[in-house]
C-alpha cells in the first residue's frame, strides 16, 4: 500500500466543466493567460485543479505562487512545493544525478529558493495530496506524480500495472497526474482512467510554443474530456528569465518547444520530439464494477 499520509483534499462533486492543469513553473506570463481563459469559459476557480509545480524552471516564482494564491483555484502538491516548503535543499523531480535536467536545475531552484517568502512557504507546505471529488458518479484523485511516490514519472507508455497501482491505492475510477509534464489521456483495460493534462510552465516538447491543459465535462452518456492549447506571451516569459539570468536552454525551450534534454523519456515518448500534438475530445464512462477503496 502507498504511503498516503499527507492531508487530502475533498472538493465533493462537482457538476460543471473542471479545469485541470499542472506545472505553472514560476511562468507568469502563462498563468495569467491561463486564468483569463478560464474566466472567458466561465469556469469559476472552486473547479479549477492544479496537479502541482508550481515553482520551478521560469523566471518568476513568488508572483506566479502570489497570482494562484489570488486565483483561489486547488493546488495539489507537487515535489517542488514539498521541496520548498520543507526548506530543501534541491527540488525532488526525480532526475537521475549528473544528468542535464540535475545540472540545470541547480540554478532555477537556488532563484527560486531565494525569492520564495516564509509566507509562500508556509502555504507550499499545507498543499494537500491527492485531491478528490466526483463527476457523474466517477471518483477521481489529483495526484502530483504517483500515489505511492510524488515524483514518480508517468508517461501514456508506462506499463498499466504501475497505473492500476495508484487507482487502487486512491480507491477511484481516474487519476488525474502530472509531473511528467506531456498530456494524455488513457483508458486502461479494465475501464479506468489516467489523464495528465499537461503543463503551462513550458511547451509539450512537440515543437510549438504552446502550453496544455484540459476541461472536464459531465455530458448526457458519461464525461467529455478535452486536451486544449494555450498561446501567450512567450517572450514576456523569456525576458524574465533573460532579467534573472537563469539557464538559456530552458529560455530556448520556451521559444521553440523542444526540450532541452529527453533525460526522463521513455523511448515511445522521445520518438514523439518535435511532433506537434493535436487530441480530439474523448468521452468516457466510468466502468460498472466497482473499485476498491484505500484500507
Amino acid at each position: 500500500m502507498a504511503d498516503l499520509t499527507r492531508p487530502a483534499l475533498d472538493l465533493g462533486r462537482l457538476d460543471g466543466p473542471v479545469l485541470l492543469f499542472g506545472g505553472p513553473y514560476s511562468n507568469l506570463q502563462s498563468t495569467q493567460a491561463l486564468r483569463a481563459e478560464a474566466d472567458r469559459l466561465g469556469i469559476p476557480a472552486s473547479r479549477v485543479i492544479c496537479t502541482g509545480d508550481v515553482v520551478a524552471y521560469c523566471g518568476d516564482p513568488d508572483g506566479t505562487l502570489d497570482a494562484i494564491r489570488d486565483w483561489g483555484c486547488a493546488v495539489a502538491m507537487g515535489n517542488c512545493e514539498e521541496a520548498l516548503g520543507e526548506g530543501g535543499d534541491d527540488c525532488r523531480c526525480g532526475f537521475e544525478k549528473g544528468s542535464q535536467c540535475d545540472l540545470l536545475s541547480v540554478r532555477w531552484f537556488a532563484h527560486a529558493s531565494s525569492r520564495v517568502t516564509p509566507a509562500h512557504k508556509a502555504w507550499m507546505a499545507a498543499l494537500p495530496h491527492p485531491i478528490t471529488f466526483e463527476m457523474a458518479g466517477a471518483k477521481f484523485a489529483v495526484v502530483h506524480g504517483h500515489s505511492r511516490d510524488i515524483s514518480e514519472w508517468v508517461f501514456a507508455s508506462t506499463p498499466q500495472a504501475e497505473k492500476r497501482v495508484a487507482l487502487d491505492d486512491l480507491g477511484v475510477d481516474g487519476v488525474i497526474a502530472g509531473h511528467s509534464g506531456l498530456p494524455f489521456t488513457q483508458v486502461l483495460d479494465d475501464g479506468r482512467l489516467w489523464h495528465n493534462p499537461g503543463v503551462i510552465g513550458v511547451p509539450a516538447n512537440d515543437g510549438t510554443p504552446r502550453v496544455w491543459y484540459s476541461v472536464l465535462e459531465p455530458a448526457a452518456n458519461g464525461i467529455t474530456i478535452r486536451h486544449l492549447a494555450l498561446d501567450y506571451d512567450v517572450e514576456g516569459a523569456r525576458a524574465s528569465m533573460a532579467r534573472e539570468a537563469l539557464p538559456d536552454a530552458y529560455r530556448q525551450s520556451l521559444k521553440d518547444g523542444l526540450w532541452p534534454n529527453l533525460d526522463v523519456l521513455p523511448t515511445a515518448e522521445s520518438a514523439l520530439t518535435g511532433k506537434a500534438l493535436a487530441f480530439a475530445p474523448l468521452t468516457w464512462v466510468r466502468p460498472e464494477k466497482p473499485v476498491g477503496k484505500v484500507a
